[in-house]
C-alpha cells in the first residue's frame, strides 16, 4: 500500500501549475463548460483538455455531459479552501518581505 505522504505529494503536483490554479479559481463557484473556460482563461482547446485531464485524473474536478457540452466543477469545496489558505500564506510572506525591504532601504 502506498504511503500517505506519497499520495499527498502526488495530488499536490496537480497544484504546481499556474494555469491549473487559475482554472480551479475560475470554477470555484460554479460549473463551467470547456468553451466558457477557454474564453475566460485564454487557453487553446487542446491545452485546456490536457489540464482538465490531469485535474480529473486526481479527483480534483468532476465532469458531467449535457448534449455536446462537458461541464466541469470542483469535486470538493475543501480544495478551494486549501488553495485560498496557501494564497493567504503567500500574500502574508510577500507583505513581510515588503516590510523588510522598506526597512533595509531606510537603513542605507
Amino acid at each position: 500500500m502506498e504511503n500517505i505522504f506519497e499520495l499527498h505529494a502526488d495530488v499536490c503536483k496537480v497544484f504546481s501549475h499556474a494555469k491549473r490554479l487559475e482554472i480551479l479559481n475560475t470554477v470555484k463557484d460554479k460549473e463551467m463548460t470547456a468553451s466558457e473556460l477557454i474564453g475566460k482563461i485564454g487557453l487553446s482547446k487542446a491545452n485546456l483538455s490536457q489540464h482538465m485531464s490531469i485535474l480529473k485524473s486526481k479527483g480534483v474536478v468532476l465532469t458531467r455531459r449535457e448534449g455536446v457540452n462537458i461541464y466541469y466543477r470542483i469535486s470538493n469545496p475543501k480544495i478551494i479552501q486549501a488553495c485560498d489558505l496557501m494564497r493567504e500564506v503567500l500574500l502574508e510572506q510577500l507583505h513581510e518581505k515588503g516590510k523588510m525591504v522598506a526597512t533595509l532601504r531606510r537603513i542605507k
